[in-house]
């Protein structure tokens, strides 16, 4: 497996900081990493984006966006907002291809918001540019309430699709869980039919890159580690 996507179950759930885990473990292994936003939204010229963020956290990553619009919507409607073209899910695939031909041993593919936003007023998706690269999803979720109906939603469309989920990793574990929070570790892998990898805790972003890699290190993401390398299988 050389290329992943990461798709987030919803919006705001933590996708940019568990890509850059991810990133910083490969890293740390020897891998050479790049991570590919195809849509960025929410953004102006000249101000970061979540490709950005990925690059400061997990220094030495390769990380390329293709397009971005301005208004913090999905991208379709976005890009009809701006007056701009959308995104056809043939140029996201093409370009991940493209990072994996330049000797990368890791692509990560970010999605904006949840599986199924479209790119492209065609209806393109992340979904689809992972059927084209016959690449596996990570799902990104939330922790407390909520988040079951929509894992089981997301991965029902995964299977629905015959991509294959990488896994699943709550992307930002309060400081004080409560009860929902607690009860879903056990009940999310249930309902996305993968294990559950990790939780990512709230603030991880704030970290200085070493420690924000030992951190994602401690967090039992170690898995990662071998994910990139030729030939491996996970």
């Amino acid at each position: 497996m050389t290329v992943m996507a990461v798709s987030g179950t919803g919006t705001g759930v933590g996708k940019t900081v568990c890509t850059a885990a991810l990133a910083a473990l490969a890293l740390r292994a020897g891998r050479r990493v790049a991570v590919l936003k195809p849509a960025q939204t929410g953004v102006r010229p000249g101000e970061p984006g979540d490709a950005d963020e990925v690059a400061r956290l997990a220094p030495g990553t390769t990380v390329r966006e293709l397009v971005r619009y301005p208004d913090p919507l999905a991208p379709a409607t976005a890009a009809r907002r701006a007056g701009m073209p959308g995104l056809p899910a043939e140029r996201a695939a093409r370009a991940a291809a493209e990072l994996e031909d330049e000797g990368h041993d890791l692509v990560l593919v970010e999605g904006a918001g949840g599986l199924l936003v479209r790119f492209d007023e065609q209806g393109s998706t992340l979904a689809d540019a992972a059927a084209l690269l016959s690449a596996p999803v990570l799902l990104v979720a939330r922790a407390g309430l909520g988040t079951l109906n929509e894992t089981a939603l997301t991965a029902e469309a995964l299977r629905a699709r015959r991509i294959m989920c990488a896994g699943l990793v709550i992307g930002s574990w309060p400081r004080e869980p409560g009860l929902a929070e607690r009860c879903n570790l056990g009940d999310l892998p249930a309902e996305a039919g993968a294990p559950l990898l990790g939780a990512l805790p709230e603030g991880m972003a704030e970290l200085e890159p070493e420690e924000f890699a030992t951190k994602a290190q401690a967090l039992g993401l170690a898995w990662m580690t071998t994910v990139g390398s030729r030939g491996a299988r996970t």
